[in-house]
This record gives C-alpha cells, sequence and structure tokens, in this order.
C-alpha cells in the first residue's frame, strides 16, 4: 500500500487493521515527531481531554462523534490507550495516526498502561500475538512509549498529568529534565507521575500511614507511586502559579470527579470498564476562558 496517512485513518475508522510494515513505518514516524516535544507541553484552549480509554476502540469513536472530529477538535489524551479492552491495537494505531496526522491538535500523554511490563501482563502483548501472529509490532508500540511526553500545561494556568504529584518533584521545571524516553522505572519521579493517586475519600489506612485529605504523602496501595491530599496539591499549584490540575488514572463511576475543594479533577473515558463495571464515561471540555466543563462520553449500556 502506498503511504498515505488520510487512507491509513479512514481505515482505521472502519476498525481495519493495519500491516506490520505500516505500523513499523508509523511508530517511527511518530517517534521523530515526539523526540522535539519537551516532558511538559504547552497547549491552548479551548481542548478537550480523555481520560484512560483501555482498548475500548468504539467507545474511543463515539468520544469522537460526540466530542468533535481532529483536528476540528483540539485533543489530549491522558493516557492508557492499551490493556484491558479487546481493540488495543485499533485504538493505539488510530491515535498514532491522528497524532502524526495533525501534531498541534493531538496531544498524547503516557499512562502507567504504556510500559513493556504492564502490556505483558493486562492484554496488550497478548492481543498483538493473536492479531498478528508474533510480538513485533508490540515492541514497535512499546519503543513509541519511550517518547510521549509526561504532562501537558494548558495556558499556563491548568496541569494535566496521567497519575499525579510525586515527593521528589516541587516545580514543573523539575519534570522537564526528567529522562522520559525509556521504559517507566519501579520507582521515583517518572514512576510517581504515572502511578500515584488523590486520597480517596472518606479517609483511609494505607500500609499503616492514614491519609487524610490535607495529609501529606503516603505510600500508595497499587505498590508503585503515592497517594496525596489537599494540601500538596495546593502547595503544588501556588509554587507553580497554576489553577487546576487535571488528570486520569482512577475509574470514576460518573466519569468524572472534583477534589480538594476544586483544585483536582478526575476524568475517566472508558464506559462500563473492562465490560462489567457499570460506570459512566466521560471527557472534559477546557473553554477559551479556562471554563470547565464535563460531557458524559458514553453510557454503560453503549459500551461496546
Amino acid at each position: 500500500m502506498s503511504w498515505d496517512l488520510d487512507v491509513f485513518i479512514e481505515r482505521l475508522y472502519r476498525n481495519q487493521l493495519l500491516s506490520e510494515t505500516i505500523i513499523r513505518e508509523l511508530c517511527e514516524k511518530t517517534k521523530e515527531l515526539l523526540v522535539k516535544e519537551g516532558n511538559v507541553t504547552q497547549v491552548s484552549a479551548p481542548v478537550t481531554l480523555v481520560g484512560d480509554v483501555h482498548g475500548q476502540f468504539f467507545d474511543v469513536l463515539e468520544i469522537f462523534k460526540i466530542a468533535g472530529w481532529a483536528p476540528s477538535t483540539n485533543y489530549v489524551f491522558l493516557g492508557d490507550y492499551v490493556d484491558r479492552g479487546y481493540h488495543s491495537v485499533e485504538t493505539i494505531t488510530l491515535l498514532m495516526c491522528l497524532k502524526l496526522r495533525w501534531p498541534t491538535r493531538v496531544t498524547l500523554i503516557r499512562g502507567n498502561h504504556e510500559s513493556r511490563a504492564v502490556t505483558q501482563t493486562y492484554g496488550f502483548y497478548t492481543e498483538c500475538m493473536r492479531k498478528y501472529g508474533n510480538s513485533n509490532v508490540w515492541s514497535y508500540f512499546t519503543d513509541l512509549f519511550d517518547y510521549l511526553v509526561l504532562s501537558v500545561v494548558i495556558d499556563d494556568s491548568i496541569f494535566c498529568v496521567h497519575g499525579g504529584l510525586s515527593p521528589s518533584i516541587h516545580t514543573v521545571d523539575q519534570i522537564r529534565v526528567l529522562d522520559r524516553f525509556r521504559e517507566i522505572p519501579h520507582e521515583g519521579a517518572m514512576a510517581d507521575l504515572v502511578w500515584s493517586d488523590p486520597v480517596s475519600t472518606p479517609p483511609t489506612f494505607t500500609t499503616g500511614v492514614f491519609a487524610d485529605e490535607k495529609g501529606d504523602f503516603a505510600i500508595s496501595p497499587r505498590g508503585a507511586g503515592y497517594i496525596f491530599g489537599k494540601e500538596v496539591t495546593r502547595k503544588f499549584l501556588e509554587t507553580n502559579g497554576l489553577g487546576h490540575i487535571c488528570r486520569a488514572h482512577q475509574l470514576c463511576m460518573e466519569g468524572y470527579q472534583i477534589l480538594f475543594d476544586d483544585m483536582l479533577s478526575t476524568v475517566w473515558s472508558a464506559p462500563n470498564y473492562c465490560y462489567r463495571a457499570g460506570n459512566m464515561a466521560s471527557v472534559l471540555q477546557i473553554g477559551p476562558g479556562l471554563q470547565r466543563g464535563a460531557v458524559a462520553a458514553q453510557t454503560p449500556a453503549g459500551s461496546e
């Protein structure tokens, strides 16, 4: 097949797999693009934020139907594109093609599932083997994951990340100098950005450390990253002159959650997660004046 991104995108919209050879070339071209982007990418509003989609390809198409197709809508995807769902290959291939076709209109943040270790356990590796008969496509994509950006700042006001904050990171400038071009480590700042969570409400005990909304960092029950509270969030925002944090990473039954006196939002975009959770899904639209509005992306009954 001749090289034509528009043709590839149309095929993907029809849920047609691309060949292994084409995917290899697409990954190489996308890495050449991503290597030029900093760890912290600047994005201007209006923009639509999409949380975890986890290989639920038809729900991703539904998001585009509701929130707008690229490039008409400016998108930031907050990570976790693969694993769990049945169509991780189609999902990440489409998002990669959209990024390559409209690089300033589509931004892809790295999630904790954009990892070799995680995808070998939670489905993406097995799916690649089943659909292509070997692990080459999995290798192409997991190499690509090493190039994804770690965070986004919208109009110098809204900080976007997959997971959360880190006790090693006090300023956004510290994120800028991290070496992101590698597998996600087991610990450290990079791991924290993709694994951490705001403390749950009501407060919970976590490995013997009582963590409440006002508490400091505590060890996460996930086994990676930390949980953090309101004062940690407030200090990070004040130190960096920011107004809000938007992140994904945690299932929200209503698709969206606001915490810490409107300092932090979680957006979740995979309805009926794992085809059994029964949750709603949403996307978060940031208007020209930085006003935020969650939009229902899909009901549980409508999930693929």
